[in-house]
C-alpha cells in the first residue's frame, strides 16, 4: 500500500473519512466535488474498467453529500423541489431524480432515499442543494428541518459486488432490492446500505452515518472483499459513458431541462403538487426542446482520454452543439461521447464532426446508452 504523503491540501475543502484509506490503497490524483476531495486517480483508468466490469471496485464517494429533510411537511417539501410524482415512494424506497428551478432548468440530479415517513435524504450530484432547500424552505409555510447529517457513502460496484456484501452482512442482504434501501450494522458501525451507484453495473452504496469509523469501514470491506478480486478504484468515466449517465456540470446544468435529455419520464405534469418549474416545463412540452442529447460514434485512433472541454460539433459547416463526454471505450473499441445538439441537427445515423483538439473528426449520431440499454446487469 501507498506511504501516506501531504498533498499541502488546506482546510477550505474537505476531505473525506475515507481519504488517508484511500491513499493508503493508491489514490494519487484528486478532484473538487461538492467542495470536497474526491480521489480520481488509481492508475491506469483503462485498468480500473476492468476490475470494475470482471470483478468489483470500491470508491469513496463521500462527495455525494446529503439534503436531510425531516419534519411533518417533509414529503409535501420534497415534492415540490422535484417533477417526479413521489405519491407512491414507499418508506426504504431510492429514486433518481431531478431538482429544477423557476425556468425548468436542471439544478441537482440526484437520487432520492426515504428512511422514514417524514425523513428524506436526498443524495447530491455536484451542487449546492443544501442552500437551495434552505432557502426555498424560507417562504415556504411549511414545518420541515433541513440540513447536512453526517453521512458518508461508499460505492462497492461490480459483479462480485454482491458476493462481497454476502461476505460482509450475510445471505440476508441478498434480497435487498435495485432502488431499495436497508438499515445494518458492521461491527458496530452504523449504516444505510442501498442497491444503487453510479456504474451502470450491479451495486451498492453504504452509507456510513459516523465520519470517525470511515477508517475502520473501507478497512473491514477491503478485508472481506481481497478474496473476491475486490480493487480499490474510482468511478469509471468509461462504464458511466457506455451507461449514458449524467455528468452534472458536464451533460446537464442550470440551463439544461429534463426534455432535451430525454428524461419526460422523471416529469408528471399532471400531479396536483405545485412543484417549482412546473409552468415552465408545461411551456417546454408544449413548444419541443430545441436541443437534444444524443450519442456519438467518434472515428479515428481511440481518444487518448476524457475530453477536458466542450469539443463543437459541426454539421455541413455549421457549428450545432458540442460534445459534453467522450472517452474511447476498450470494450466495444470505438470512442464514445455524450453530445448535445439542436434538436433539427440530431437526426440518427446522420454524420457530423467533431472538433477535438487533435483535429477534426467524423462522427455518427448513434442511440444512448451504448452498452446494455435496458439495465439488465445493475438490476440483476
Amino acid at each position: 500500500m501507498t506511504q501516506i504523503q501531504d498533498f499541502g491540501f488546506g482546510t477550505q475543502i474537505r476531505k473525506s473519512p475515507y481519504f488517508n484509506a484511500t491513499v493508503r490503497w493508491g489514490a494519487t490524483g484528486f478532484s473538487v466535488y461538492n467542495h470536497m476531495y474526491i480521489p480520481r486517480d488509481f492508475g491506469d483508468p483503462v485498468q480500473n474498467f476492468w476490475n470494475l466490469i470482471n470483478d468489483a471496485i470500491l470508491c469513496d464517494v463521500a462527495v455525494e453529500r446529503q439534503v436531510e429533510i425531516t419534519g411533518p411537511d417533509a414529503a409535501r417539501f420534497v415534492q415540490m423541489l422535484t417533477p417526479r410524482d413521489l405519491s407512491k415512494m414507499a418508506v426504504g424506497q431510492c429514486k433518481y431524480v431531478l431538482i429544477t428551478n423557476a425556468q425548468g432548468g436542471i439544478l441537482n440530479d440526484p437520487v432520492l432515499l426515504r428512511l422514514a415517513e417524514n425523513h428524506f435524504w436526498i443524495s447530491l450530484a455536484d451542487s449546492d442543494i443544501l442552500l437551495w432547500a434552505q432557502g426555498v424552505a424560507v417562504h415556504s409555510g411549511m414545518d420541515v428541518t433541513i440540513r447536512e447529517p453526517d453521512v458518508s457513502p461508499l460505492q462497492l460496484q461490480g459483479p462480485k459486488s454482491g458476493a462481497v456484501m454476502r461476505a460482509l452482512f450475510g445471505d440476508a442482504i441478498m434480497d435487498l432490492r435495485y432502488y431499495w434501501l436497508r438499515r445494518v450494522d458492521l461491527d458496530g458501525i452504523p449504516l444505510i446500505v442501498s442497491r444503487t451507484g453510479w456504474s451502470s453495473e450491479l451495486g451498492y452504496e453504504l452509507y456510513l452515518q459516523d465520519g470517525s469509523r470511515g477508517d475502520a469501514l473501507w478497512e473491514r470491506i477491503m478485508a472481506a472483499g481481497a478474496p473476491l478480486g475486490l480493487k480499490a478504484g474510482h468511478t469509471s468515466s468509461i462504464r458511466r459513458i457506455e451507461g449514458a449517465m449524467l455528468s452534472y456540470h458536464a451533460d446537464a446544468d442550470i440551463d439544461t431541462n429534463p426534455y432535451e435529455l430525454g428524461l419526460d419520464r422523471l416529469v408528471d405534469l399532471d400531479i396536483e403538487a405545485d412543484f417549482i418549474g412546473k409552468d415552465a416545463l408545461r411551456r417546454i412540452k408544449a413548444d419541443g426542446p430545441a436541443r437534444c442529447q444524443v450519442g456519438l460514434v467518434i472515428d479515428g485512433a481511440p481518444l487518448k482520454g476524457p475530453n477536458m472541454t466542450f469539443w463543437p460539433v459541426t454539421r455541413d459547416g455549421q457549428v450545432v452543439g458540442k460534445v459534453t463526454s467522450a472517452i474511447h471505450s476498450p470494450r466495444l473499441d470505438r470512442n464514445i461521447a455524450l453530445a448535445m445538439l439542436s434538436a433539427g441537427s440530431a437526426q440518427m445515423g446522420a454524420q457530423v464532426q467533431v472538433r477535438t483538439p487533435d483535429g477534426t473528426r467524423s462522427a455518427t449520431i448513434v442511440e444512448r446508452p451504448f452498452h446494455d440499454p435496458k439495465k439488465t446487469i445493475a438490476v440483476a
